[in-house]
């Protein structure tokens, strides 16, 4: 059973989640919060795989929330998932930078946010390669020069595979790429995460893109 935790100021959104999510066999939505502060306690009363935090909110807001989530060791197995009105743009890109695993639009299709949940309670990160590299690339784009960051740690092999996970390769589509077997490539992803902190793959690509590890593409097609 996936369980998950609401966090929205807006108790009809709250209740709309709640209907669509509770009507499927494998998931349980185990509390519901207003705020930020109210998200974190909740987090760590409940432990739920998944928790589902807007941006905007009173009290806290959903990047402080996620940032108190995903740092809190307690908290190591919450999957934070971001949910916006807004699409692409700086606040979800602040979201991933504080630990979130990806990110929903509120209008998304209910299939698509319940497989959303599913994918995020198994820990993958929740964008698509094309969303992930034009809303980072976008983002870094408007800084004058990237920033390096710790990219001494990573062994040669480690910042090749953290460059095609930026572009939005597979493990398998990796391990072609690099002539390796599935397994060693993520053998080398896992290490990266790892000496790197990041605690899925959308932190890795937000750090590959910051890092100057690889350059933001224009025009990347949906």
């Amino acid at each position: 059973m996936i369980r998950v935790l609401l966090v929205d100021d807006q108790a009809l959104i709250r209740g709309g989640f709640r209907a669509l999510l509770e009507a499927e066999d494998d998931i349980e939505v185990v509390a519901e919060a207003a705020d930020g502060r109210q998200a974190v306690a909740l987090a760590l009363e409940h432990r739920p795989d998944v928790a589902l935090i807007d941006i905007q909110m009173p009290v806290m807001d959903g990047i402080e929330a996620t940032h108190q989530i995903a740092s809190d060791e307690r908290l190591s197995d919450v999957h934070v998932v971001i949910l916006t009105n807004y699409g692409l743009d700086e606040y979800v890109f602040n979201a991933l930078r504080a630990g979130a695993g990806g990110f929903l639009v509120k209008d998304t299709e209910p299939a698509d946010l319940l497989q959303g949940v599913r994918v995020a309670a198994r820990g993958d990160a929740l964008l698509s390669p094309a969303i992930t590299r034009r809303l980072i690339g976008e983002y870094v784009a408007r800084r004058p020069e990237p920033r390096p960051q710790g990219l001494g740690v990573l062994t040669n092999r480690e910042r090749e595979v953290t460059a095609l996970v930026a572009r939005g390769l597979s493990n398998d589509e990796i391990a072609a790429h690099m002539v390796i077997s599935p397994t060693t490539a993520k053998t080398h992803v896992s290490r990266a995460m790892t000496k790197l902190h990041a605690r899925d793959r959308a932190q890795l690509v937000v750090f590959a893109y910051e890092s100057g590890l690889v350059t933001p593409r224009r025009n990347v097609p949906d």
